[in-house]
C-alpha cells in the first residue's frame, strides 16, 4: 500500500495514515462478504489514522488464524490439566506460559483495531473510541482472566507452589478462547473459496472430538478425587492408577468416552459409585442431543448435495409418465428426455435463477460480454450502430438444445429470430414424405429471420446436428428497437435483401412468392429513401417534425411495418389476374401508397376502400393483413 510507514517492532500491523475524520467509509459494508482471511485494503478508498489496524487486512487475519491454532491447544490442555495435575506443573507449564504471552499480545493489539459501527456502517478509527468500546464490553475482562497465569502469580507472591484445585478450575477460563474457533468456522462457511460441505464436516468432527476429550477428562477427575480409589470405574481395572502413567489414564478415559458416546457399551468400564452414575446419566443425555445434531447436519448436507439429482430424476419420471399416457412416438419422447437432461447439465452455465436476482445493468453487461462479438458478426446486423447492438443483445435469451431437436418447425408462425452461438443446424424441408437437407448453418448464422421479415410461415425446419447454444430475440422487440434507428433499419433491410439474393436456388424455390416478396422489400426500401413529391406532403412532414418527431422516425415504418394486401380495382369487381392481390409494407403516407400501387398495377388511383366498402383516410387505422382496394373514382 503506497504511502504507508511501518513500525520496526510490529512491521506487518501498523500503518501511518493521513489524519482525517473520525469515521471512514468501509470498502465493503458487510464483513461477511469478505474472504475468510481478509483482503488488502486499497489506499484509494480507505485511509486509517496513524497506528490503526485494518480489521480486514490479510496479515491481521493470518495473525487471528495463528491464534486459533493456539486456542485448540488451550482447549485441550485446560481440561487435560484439570484431570492430570502432574501435567499442569510439569512439561506443559512452559508451553502454557508461551501461549498466554501470545494472547496477551493480542489483547494489546485489540486496542489498535478499528471496528465497524453497525448503526452507520462506518469504520471507526479513533483510538479513544476503540479503547472505550473494548474495555466496556465483556470481551476485555474475560480476555484478561483467560490469559493471566494465576498459579505463577501466586508462586511469585507467596514463594510456594499451590497444590489445591483452585488454579486447575481457573485454567478452565481459557475455554473462553473457543469463540475464536466459532468465528473462524463462521467465516469459512461464508467464503466461497472453501467447500461448504467439508467446512461443516470439519466443524462436526471438532465438536465431537472436544466432547469426547472433555467427558473423558472429567470422568477421570471424578475417579482421582474419590475417597476410595478401588471403588471407581478405573480403580476396579487398574490398581493404584493415580501413580501410573498419565497417558495410561488418559487412554482409559478416552476409550470409555468413545464407547459411551457411540452407545456401544461393552461394560468393561462402568460406573461404580453414585457420583459416576450421575455423571454417566447426564453424559448419555448429552450424547442423545449431540448424535441428533450430527445426524441432522450430515443428512442436510447430503440431501443438499443431491437435490439437483432428485429433481432431475423426478422430472424425467414425469416425462415418461406423460409420454406413456398420451402414447407419444418414441422419437418425440427421446427428444423430450434429451432436452430435460440437457437443461440440468447446462444449469451451471445458464444460472437463470442467479441472473434474475441481479440488476438489469449487470445482466446487460454479462450479455454484452458473452454475445456481443457473435451478434456483431451476423450478416443481418453488420454495419449497424453500437447503440442498437447493445439494445438488441440485452433483450436476447440464451438457450441450449441437444442434438436432433427441432428449433424451428416448417410452417409455424414466426415469433423469434435465432442466432447460433455454437453448434450446427440443418436446414430441412419436408418433401415427398421425407425430410430433405438443403443446407447447414454454423456459429454467427441466423435462423428464422425469413419468416419474421417476410411475415410468412416459416419456410424451413431448423434441426440441431449436435449440442448447440442459440440466443433468440422476439420479433416484437426487434421492431420496437429498430424503429427509432432509421439508418440502422435501412442497413438491416439491405443486408437481408442481399442475403436473399445470394440464397441457394433450391431454397428460394421453397419460399412461396419469393420474387414478389423480395421485390416488395426492395421497392419499399427505395420508396423510403425517396423524397415526397407533393409540396403538401412536405409541409405535413415538416409540421410533424416541428411537433417533436424526428424526420427519420417515420421512414423506418417501411422496414418492419404493418403488412397489407392491395388490389387495383373496386372491391365489388374481380378482374382477371388480381385474385390474391399484392402483399406490401404499409408506407408512411397515403400518397406513398398511391405511388406503390401505381408501380404494381400500372395505373394510378385516387381512392382507397376496405373490403367492407369503408374509405381509408388515415393509415394508422390499418391492421396487419388488411385488404385495400385502390382505384380511380
Amino acid at each position: 500500500m503506497s504511502g504507508s510507514e511501518t513500525r520496526p517492532s510490529l512491521p506487518f500491523l501498523f500503518r501511518r495514515r493521513s489524519s482525517g475524520d473520525v469515521t471512514k467509509n468501509l470498502a465493503s459494508v458487510s464483513s461477511s462478504l469478505l474472504p475468510a482471511f481478509g483482503t488488502v485494503v486499497d489506499d484509494g478508498y480507505l485511509h486509517l489514522k496513524k497506528y490503526v489496524i485494518a480489521p480486514y487486512d490479510r496479515r491481521y487475519r493470518w495473525w487471528q488464524t495463528f491464534l486459533v491454532v493456539l486456542v485448540v491447544y488451550s482447549a485441550w490442555a485446560s481440561i487435560f490439566e484439570l484431570a492430570f495435575k502432574k501435567a499442569a506443573t510439569g512439561g506443559l507449564l512452559p508451553v502454557d506460559l508461551v501461549v498466554d504471552a501470545f494472547f496477551a499480545a493480542d489483547i494489546v493489539l485489540t486496542f489498535f483495531v478499528a471496528y465497524l459501527d453497525t448503526s452507520t456502517y462506518l469504520l471507526v478509527d479513533d483510538h479513544k473510541k476503540i479503547a472505550a468500546r473494548y474495555i466496556t464490553r465483556l470481551l476485555f475482562p474475560m480476555d484478561v482472566a483467560s490469559t493471566l497465569p494465576f498459579q505463577i502469580i501466586y508462586r511469585i507472591i507467596t514463594g510456594e507452589m499451590h497444590e489445591g484445585e483452585t488454579f486447575s478450575f481457573l485454567n478452565l477460563l481459557r475455554l473462553w478462547r473457543l469463540r475464536r474457533v466459532a468465528e473462524l468456522y463462521k467465516r469459512l462457511e461464508k467464503d466461497t473459496r472453501f467447500s461448504y460441505f467439508y467446512t461443516r464436516l470439519m466443524k462436526l468432527i471438532s465438536v465431537t472430538l472436544f466432547a469426547v476429550h472433555s467427558a473423558g477428562c472429567f470422568y477421570y477427575w471424578l475417579a482421582a478425587h474419590h475417597k476410595t480409589a478401588g471403588n471407581t470405574w478405573i480403580g476396579a481395572q487398574v490398581q493404584d492408577f493415580k501413580h501410573r502413567s498419565i497417558w495410561l489414564g488418559y487412554t482409559y478415559s478416552i476409550y470409555w468416552s468413545i464407547v459411551t458416546l457411540t452407545t456401544v457399551g461393552y461394560g468393561d468400564l462402568h460406573a461404580v459409585n453414585t457420583g459416576e452414575k450421575i455423571f454417566n446419566m447426564f453424559y448419555m443425555l448429552f450424547n442423545i442431543g449431540l448424535t441428533a445434531y450430527i445426524i441432522g447436519n450430515m443428512t442436510n448436507l447430503i440431501v443438499h448435495a443431491a437435490v439437483r439429482t432428485f429433481a432431475m430424476r423426478n422430472a424425467i419420471n414425469q416425462i415418461l409418465r406423460y409420454a406413456s399416457k398420451n402414447r407419444l412416438p418414441e422419437g418425440l419422447k427421446e427428444q423430450m428426455l434429451a432436452h430435460m437432461q440437457l437443461k440440468f447439465k447446462t444449469a451451471e452455465l445458464q444460472q437463470e435463477e442467479v441472473l434474475e436476482d441481479l440488476p438489469k445493468a449487470i445482466r446487460s453487461s454479462i450479455a454484452l460480454h458473452l454475445f456481443h462479438d457473435v451478434v456483431a458478426s451476423t450478416y443481418l446486423f453488420k454495419g449497424v450502430s453500437e447503440d442498437l447492438l447493445t439494445q438488441l443483445i440485452t433483450e436476447m435469451k440464451a438457450e441450449y438444445f441437444p442434438p436432433k431437436v427441432e428449433i424451428i418447425l416448417q410452417n409455424e408462425i414466426p415469433t423469434d429470430i435465432y442466432i447460433l452461438v455454437s453448434g450446427t443446424l440443418d436446414v430441412l424441408v419436408y418433401k415427398n414424405g421425407t425430410d430433405q437437407v438443403l443446407s447447414k448453418i454454423g456459429p454467427s448464422d441466423v435462423a428464422g429471420e425469413i419468416g419474421v421479415v417476410f411475415n410468412i410461415p416459416q419456410p424451413f425446419t431448423m434441426r440441431t446436428k449436435r449440442l448447440s447454444q442459440v440466443i433468440r430475440l422476439s420479433h416484437h422487440h426487434l421492431k420496437q428497437m429498430v424503429q427509432p434507428h432509421s439508418e440502422d433499419g435501412k442497413i438491416i433491410i439491405s443486408n437481408f435483401t442481399q442475403y436473399m439474393k445470394d440464397l441457394k436456388q433450391e431454397m428460394q424455390q421453397e419460399i412461396p412468392s419469393f420474387k414478389e416478396l423480395l421485390g416488395d422489400t426492395t421497392v419499399e426500401k427505395a420508396t423510403a429513401n425517396e423524397e415526397l413529391p407533393s409540396s403538401d406532403a412536405e409541409n405535413s412532414q415538416r409540421e410533424t417534425n416541428l411537433e417533436g418527431t424526428p424526420e427519420d422516425s417515420t421512414s423506418l415504418a417501411s422496414k418492419y411495418p404493418t403488412r397489407v394486401i392491395i388490389h387495383g380495382h373496386h372491391p365489388n369487381e374481380s378482374p382477371t389476374g388480381d385474385t390474391n392481390g399484392k402483399l406490401i409494407h404499409l408506407p408512411n403516407s397515403i400518397e406513398d401508397l398511391f405511388n406503390v400501387a401505381e408501380k404494381k398495377f400500372g395505373k394510378r388511383g385516387n381512392k382507397i376502400l376496405m373490403e367492407d366498402g369503408s374509405e381509408v383516410e388515415e393509415l394508422d387505422a390499418l391492421r396487419e393483413n388488411d385488404r385495400l382496394f385502390i382505384f380511380e373514382s
